[in-house]
């Protein structure tokens, strides 16, 4: 028996003598022991607890920012217009979208004008941002499915560029048409609790 843990600890590049303990009072079952604590030890340390306040978000974000118009915006058949409020490290978004064709019952179309809203969080990496979030009715709260238009999620990624303090080129991973948002009113981060 002490021959077979002698070419087991040579093997891995151990030598025998190395150790001061005895080989009988070292048992595979407190090896195993000893691993799996070790394992688990480590897999609680990697987790975090979740914050319980907002994250201060991107400074040069935080406020209200319009789109105004897009390119060629008269002769689209259809268009979106987004406005954002950025505060902390949350957004509220409201789309607002125009329409020549008429998609469905008047009473959500509003003659080709209607609005959507999504609130959720964001966060920057380098010059991508990204946004993840839910559909919501105009004071934030859930939007179900019999509503109007889009329920559910909403996840998107922008290119960010910063044109200047008050001027920030959004352009879609997702969309051609790139807008440029304008800065109406700057705000300050005020981490609230969640």
């Amino acid at each position: 028996m002490q021959k077979r843990y002698s070419f087991l600890f040579s093997f891995f590049g151990f030598r025998p003598f190395a150790f001061s303990f005895p080989l009988s009072a070292f048992s595979l079952k407190n090896a195993f022991c000893l691993i799996a604590f070790s394992l688990l030890l480590s897999a609680f340390s990697s987790c975090t607890m979740n914050p319980d306040k907002q994250t201060p978000g991107e400074g040069y974000l935080q406020g209200e920012w319009k789109q105004d118009s897009i390119p060629a915006q008269k002769s689209l058949v259809t268009y979106s217009l987004y406005d954002i409020k950025f505060s902390c490290d949350s957004f509220l978004l409201k789309i607002s979208t125009v329409s020549k064709v008429n998609y469905g019952a008047d009473t959500c179309m509003s003659k080709g004008h209607w609005d959507e809203y999504i609130r959720g969080t964001y966060s920057q990496r380098q010059d991508t941002l990204h946004i993840k979030g839910q559909f919501c009715n105009a004071d934030g709260s859930y939007k179900n499915e019999q509503g109007c238009f889009r329920f559910g999620d909403y996840e998107e990624y922008f290119k960010v560029h910063k044109q200047s303090d008050s001027l920030i080129r959004f352009v879609s991973t997702s969309n051609v048409i790139p807008f440029n948002a304008h800065l109406i009113k700057r705000t300050s981060c005020i981490p609230k609790p969640l």
